[in-house]
């Protein structure tokens, strides 16, 4: 097997981890009256038939597809290049490969039974406590919110241009398209909100004003259709994610040049 190809199935494997996360996230957003976080969710699967077997294979799939994210930001696998613009989209893969080994992290040391009191929405606030209380703190907790905003913007651009299709190979669903920018929408959204209130906490020194998806989500209660449409948006980004992980290829010639190499 070369090197191409133990890239792919590693990436798949992070995916379908994430694709089962998101479903589940938008899931207990609609079917329960609090919105649950990411790390809600990982407790909740816990809970389930099988849930620590469950919750371990999650983590480590978590843990596979964070790896690839620092691996690929590393290599520039998606051929972003060595300008600003491309620097810049290499450090927020870069974090999002970081963010999925913290949730790794959490799922496979609830699998083992450590648990963590630090949890939910909780955990954000800490968080955030913490960062004001380094020096200059309030100016790294300005930068994380724009961070997010800006990853927001992202997300709506993936959303209007659909060109994460060119991840996809050529026989993946055309469908696959709609579930994606469903998908990167609700993300937008999410990110977006998320931004605005690490960056409102920044100015205001409240930590308290931080949260995570969960608290997000309920943020967006009022209107109900917004709550509603960014819930079942995630639903699809999960699934969109499953679809990535039975399609998603490498076809930069350039990457693949590198990964050969």
């Amino acid at each position: 097997m070369n090197a191409v190809v133990r890239v792919q199935n590693f990436a798949r494997i992070g995916y379908l981890a994430r694709g089962i996360v998101y479903i589940l996230l938008g899931y207990f957003a609609l079917s329960t009256a609090g919105s649950q976080g990411t790390t809600d969710v990982l407790e909740s699967i816990k809970q389930a038939p099988a849930g620590t077997i469950l919750l371990a294979l999650v983590g480590i799939g978590l843990a596979g597809y964070g790896v690839f994210r620092l691996y690929g930001a590393a290599i520039d696998i998606q051929g972003d290049g060595t300008d600003a613009k491309g620097i810049g989209k290499r450090i927020g893969h870069a974090a999002s490969g970081l963010a999925h080994l913290y949730l790794a992290w959490f799922a496979i040391s609830e699998a083992l039974g450590g648990g963590s009191s630090g949890s939910g929405s909780g955990g954000g606030q800490a968080a955030a406590s913490w960062v004001l209380s380094l020096p200059a703190g309030e100016i790294i907790l300005a930068v994380i919110g724009i961070g997010f905003l800006l990853a927001g913007l992202n997300q709506a651009v993936k959303a209007s241009t659909a060109k994460f299709m060119h991840l996809l190979d050529a026989d993946a669903p055309h469908r696959a398209k709609h579930l994606g920018r469903a998908g990167y929408a609700a993300r937008a959204v999410v990110y977006t909100v998320l931004g605005w209130k690490v960056t409102s906490a920044a100015l205001s020194d409240r930590a308290a004003e931080v949260g995570g998806i969960g608290q997000v989500l309920n943020a967006l209660r009022d209107p109900q259709w917004l709550y509603i449409v960014v819930a079942v948006g995630l639903v699809l980004f999960g699934i969109f994610s499953l679809v990535m992980a039975r399609y998603r290829t490498i076809r930069d010639d350039d990457v693949i040049a590198r990964l050969k190499g």
